[in-house]
Formats: structure tokens, C-alpha cells, sequence
């Protein structure tokens, strides 16, 4: 249980705390999970998760994950600069203009167009190499991808090329969070007629992968030799449904400190808006975090934190900068005691789960919308 912050020697007390035995330790349940034979590929978006890219993915890489996935170059660019030498796919667009640079950053593309297809070609003509790049398929998240119609000109056009070498065929799952979801096993029976397509022109990806989080714990997938957990190395569940089921670990903790504590009597109001007005006289503490760092403006006047082990109430509307809590029944409250917004303090603990059902969203976005002006530490245990 955290008291107290020298709020005299460490300036801004608002940090989130990322705890890497517990990114070990989801990472370990991933691979017992995924099996013998499958490899396991790190999506590490969106700056990790909101967990920080380049500390995550050097972790893992000394975990033994071997492969890593962003969602655009620039992600990636930052992983290589920072001297991350592993594959890494990126599993949005290559815009036009960007081709040179995915090649000499030895970056692997998704393919699902035709015209980045054409730009890739022309590129690797140009500098005399050939590009692994992984097939992205639409079988049913409706976003991007070849569909089904348009596999004969897509594997005519892959056979006649010279420079792009298939080394993977892919698919994402809409729905894999609902177990009992009857459309996952149609998904994946299209999957693996496409498979068949490919094999049938001649093409033996080396990796074949369609498992996110929730399919990986949930779903047979016996053509899958590759899985993409994101959410779960975090400690997230992948939906409600898998509650109790898994045994993943919470990996940030964001925690802030008491910074004023003041008596006000009853009828005082509370914050702009005065949408809360105490009914008592009160005890209000003051904690220097708000909207700018991820803590959502409605959680207005019904977030909570921990303090001393205990739930306390948010009161009033979140600020940018602040939020208030009213501290009276606990009358051990003194400015610099630790507060916690997500993580375990003694036996409560708020989660990234809890933050999505009253914001009604996904943890996922809990974990992604804690500000950059947050910082992140990294001791190796909490």
C-alpha cells in the first residue's frame, strides 16, 4: 500500500507505474495458450497500449517474442531507432511515398489493395530486392482486406510478380470476444478456403495467423501457426465474457497524490458547474489529474479512487487538470498520500475494465487515452 509521495522532490506526483513482471507474466499465459508450434507476435500499437512501445517491446524481445506488429511506419520507426532489430509488420497502410523507407527499414506491409501492391512492386524493382509482405484477407470485419471475389486476379497478379515473396496470410475476427458467437467458426471456415486458394496457385505462406487475444483464448483455430495478442500482454480482459477465466495481470497502475485538503461548509459548491454541492460540512482533496491525462470528464461525480485501501468518490466536474474527492469520511486524508485511479491498493482495486463499463467504451481506450504527459516508470515489479 503506497501513503505517501515527497511531493518536495519529485514534482507532478501523476504517473502511471508499468509493471514488467506482470507484462512477463501475461506474456508466459499467451504461450501456454497459444500452443507448441505457433509463434507469438507482439502488437505493440499505439505506443504499446498507452504502455510505451519501446520499453514493452524490449522486454518482450528479451521474453523470446521474435515478431512484432504496429498499426503505421512511424510507430515502427521508433522501435528501430531505438534499436529494435526483430520483424515487424505493420498492420496498417504504407501511404504513398513511404515505400523507400519500409524497405530500407526492413518493414514487412500488410497487403490489402491492389495499389499499394503496385507501389511495393515498382519500389523493389527499383532497389533490386524482394519484399516479404503479409496478405491481409476480408472474411468478415468489413474493413480492409482482399475479399473472397477478388482472390483469382489477387493470386494471378502475387504469381507474376518478381519482387514480393508471401510470407503471410491473415484475417482479423469482429466477434471473437463473443463465445457464443456462431459467425467465428463461419469466419474461420472462409479462412481457410482462402487458405486452400492459396496453396492450390502455388503459394506456401509462412505464416498464417488470424488470432487476436480473444481468439487465441477461445477459439480452434488449426490451420493458425502464428497469434496476435494485444490486449491480454497488458493484463486486459479481451471482453467481458472471459471475467474469471484468465489468469492475466494488471500491468499499469496510474496513481496521483493528495495536493489540498480544505473544510467547506455545507452548500459549497464543487467545481465548474457546481454540479455537486455538498449536503455536509466537508473535507475536499484536491489531486493534480484530470481529462489531459486520461481520466475522463464523465467520471463527474461518479468516478472513484482508492485511498488507504478504501473507495473514495469523485466530486464535482473532472477539470483538465484536477479532480476533487471528498475525503470526510476519512479523516486520515492528508495532502501527499498516494491516490489510486487504476490498480490495487490493499484489497479493492479499480480496473481498466470497471473505467470502460461507466464510461460505456472498451479498456482498450482506458489504456490508450492516459495522456503522453503522464510518465511512465518501469520498476520491474509492483
Amino acid at each position: 500500500m503506497r501513503m505517501s509521495f515527497p511531493l518536495e522532490k519529485a514534482g507532478r506526483p501523476t504517473r502511471a507505474l508499468i509493471d514488467l513482471a506482470a507484462l512477463r507474466h501475461n506474456h508466459e499465459q499467451i504461450v501456454r495458450a497459444a500452443g507448441r508450434g505457433r509463434e507469438v507476435m507482439a502488437v505493440v500499437k499505439a505506443d504499446a497500449y498507452g504502455h510505451g512501445a519501446v520499453p514493452v517491446a524490449k522486454e518482450l524481445s528479451g521474453a523470446g517474442v521474435g515478431l512484432f506488429a504496429v498499426a503505421m511506419i512511424e510507430e515502427a520507426r521508433s522501435l528501430r531507432d531505438a534499436g529494435l532489430g526483430e520483424p515487424i509488420l505493420i498492420l496498417g497502410q504504407t501511404y504513398p511515398g513511404q515505400e523507400r523507407e519500409l524497405l530500407t527499414r526492413k518493414l514487412t506491409p500488410v497487403l490489402f489493395d491492389f495499389d499499394l501492391l503496385e507501389r511495393l512492386e515498382n519500389t523493389a524493382r527499383n532497389l533490386q530486392v524482394e519484399v516479404p509482405v503479409h496478405v491481409k484477407l476480408d472474411t468478415g470485419m468489413g474493413r480492409v482486406g482482399f475479399s473472397a471475389g477478388q482472390l483469382p486476379r489477387l493470386l494471378e497478379r502475387l504469381r507474376s510478380s518478381k519482387h514480393l515473396l508471401v510470407e503471410g496470410v491473415m484475417s482479423h475476427m469482429p466477434v471473437a470476444d463473443e463465445l457464443s458467437n456462431s459467425f467465428n467458426q463461419r469466419q474461420c471456415h472462409l479462412f481457410g478456403q482462402s487458405l486452400t486458394s492459396f496453396r492450390q496457385a502455388g503459394i506456401s505462406p509462412r505464416y498464417i495467423h488470424i488470432g487476436n487475444s480473444a481468439a487465441l483464448f477461445s477459439l480452434d483455430l488449426p490451420e493458425v501457426n502464428l497469434v496476435r495478442p494485444g490486449i491480454s500482454l497488458y493484463g486486459g480482459l479481451p471482453g467481458p465474457e472471459f471475467a474469471g477465466r484468465l489468469d492475466l495481470k494488471p500491468v499499469m497502475r496510474l496513481e496521483s497524490a493528495i495536493v489540498a485538503l480544505k473544510e467547506v461548509p455545507a452548500g459549497t459548491g464543487i467545481s465548474y458547474g457546481h454540479r455537486f454541492v455538498t449536503s455536509r460540512s466537508s473535507r475536499v482533496a484536491t489531486i493534480p489529474v484530470g481529462y489531459a491525462d486520461g481520466f475522463n470528464r464523465l467520471f463527474t461525480n461518479k468516478g472513484e479512487v482508492l485511498l488507504h485501501g478504501r473507495r473514495v468518490p469523485v466530486v464535482g466536474t473532472v477539470c483538465m487538470d484536477w479532480i476533487m474527492l471528498d475525503v470526510t469520511d476519512l479523516p486520515e486524508a492528508s495532502v501527499g498520500d498516494m491516490v489510486t485511479l487504476l490498480g490495487r491498493d490493499g484489497d479493492e482495486q479499480i480496473t481498466a475494465e470497471e473505467w470502460g463499463e461507466k464510461l460505456d467504451t472498451i479498456n482498450y481506450e482506458v489504456f490508450c487515452r492516459i495522456g503522453s504527459r503522464v510518465p511512465r516508470f518501469y520498476p520491474d515489479s509492483l
